[in-house]
């Protein structure tokens, strides 16, 4: 049982990415503009056509429910902060990090960090992730398996508000 913690860890990742694929499977870029409510974070066009997303400076109810484009984005920073910080130079910012523009283009940037992510940490040993070594974002000077952790919690709890989202979207007529 040389690698118990990673797959372990691997597991309850896998978990969570089925719910995420399931809820972003059939998901269309009306959905993700749709703005379940007057206030909430969403993402604006810039001129140059590339897509910012609104940063909040609280995390407060009175912000009012995020867009399904804002919710995507935040899964494409978060995944891809750790990423860099974790694997790469850690040189990554917010704001470098745009919403990808559409429901397709989505799937398709989600569907790259799962694969990089996967296979980052099938190459990791349970001695990698006791390590505090690659531990620099979110959660500075832990073991790497608290990231790992984390990671998994985010992805499942973001799926979980896309899905809740898209129940809203489909019944918004009714």
């Amino acid at each position: 049982m040389a690698a118990a913690l990673r797959d372990v860890l691997l597991q309850q990742f896998d978990t969570a990415w089925m719910l995420t694929n399931y809820h972003l499977e059939t998901l269309t870029t009306d959905e993700c503009l749709w703005r379940p409510a007057a206030r909430g974070l969403h993402v604006q066009q810039l001129p140059d056509g590339r897509w910012r997303a609104d940063w909040p400076d609280h995390e407060g109810y009175d912000l009012g429910p995020s867009s399904i484009a804002w919710l995507t984005w935040h899964m494409v920073f978060w995944w891809s902060m750790v990423l860099d910080h974790s694997f790469g130079e850690a040189r990554l910012s917010r704001e470098d990090v745009v919403w990808p523009g559409s429901a397709d283009a989505v799937r398709t940037e989600i569907a790259r960090l799962e694969a990089e992510w996967r296979n980052a940490l099938t190459n990791l040993t349970d001695d990698d992730l006791r390590s505090s070594r690659r531990s620099r974002w979110p959660l500075a000077d832990r073991p790497f398996h608290d990231i790992v952790a984390w990671l998994t919690v985010e992805l499942s709890k973001n799926a979980a508000e896309i899905g809740y989202a898209r129940f809203l979207y489909a019944a918004r007529s009714a």
